[in-house]
């Protein structure tokens, strides 16, 4: 009776991750996964305005991947879907293999669950979140800065703590000066940086063909 009161709130908090749209295929995605664990999110979330819609990220979550077996009978979307839940999970090293099998993705859905991991500190998953970012999915970005202007203020505040706290100075136990000692040389501030001026030269383009 436990696991199921556990079951039923992990169904309810996952079914408000994904737009209202993608439901059944919510529904497909938890059937495959293990519910043996008493703690399986974490109880605060990220609230994000998409395509009209409200879905709010649970910050961390603490299951088990599925049974391989089990995935593979999943549709394409359905795994897609799958990689974006992993990429809250609290091993960085599971985020980070989700994420590379997303590389290639350009549904808008899973913009949101890329972005988040912008706002984290292992530095070796933003070298690989960089590389989605590209001339087929700058747009569904842009549009997620622009309709949740204080969540990406807050992004860019975490960016630069982050690089404060663990890579602008040496790490502890290396005597070697810090290869990020300038904050235009971490790949998180780049990001950044890439993401601000593609906005404001879309933002300039869109001035510009209103005034003609």
């Amino acid at each position: 009776m436990e696991k199921d009161k556990f079951k039923i709130a992990f169904t309810e908090t996952i079914l408000n991750t994904f737009p209202e749209i993608l439901k059944q295929d919510v529904e497909k995605v938890i059937e495959i996964l293990s519910f043996d664990k008493d703690y399986l999110f974490s109880p605060d979330s990220q609230t994000i305005y998409i395509d009209n819609e409200i879905i709010n990220i649970p910050c961390r979550i603490y299951i088990d991947e599925p049974d391989p077996v089990k995935e593979k009978s999943l549709t394409e979307q359905q795994k897609i879907m799958l990689n974006c839940l992993f990429l809250r999970h609290h091993n960085g090293y599971i985020r980070q293999s989700r994420l590379e099998l997303l590389i290639d993705k350009t549904e808008n859905y899973i913009t949101p669950f890329i972005f988040q991991l912008l706002g984290e500190y292992v530095i070796e998953i933003l070298f690989v979140l960089d590389k989605h970012i590209n001339d087929k999915t700058i747009d569904n970005y842009l549009k997620l800065i622009n309709d949740n202007e204080k969540y990406w203020h807050q992004t860019k505040s975490r960016v630069i703590s982050y690089w404060n706290v663990y890579y602008r100075r040496p790490h502890y136990h290396s005597n070697l000066p810090s290869k990020y000692k300038n904050r235009k040389d971490y790949i998180g501030q780049q990001i950044i940086e890439r993401l601000n001026n593609a906005n404001l030269q879309q933002r300039g383009s869109t001035s510009e063909f209103g005034n003609e």
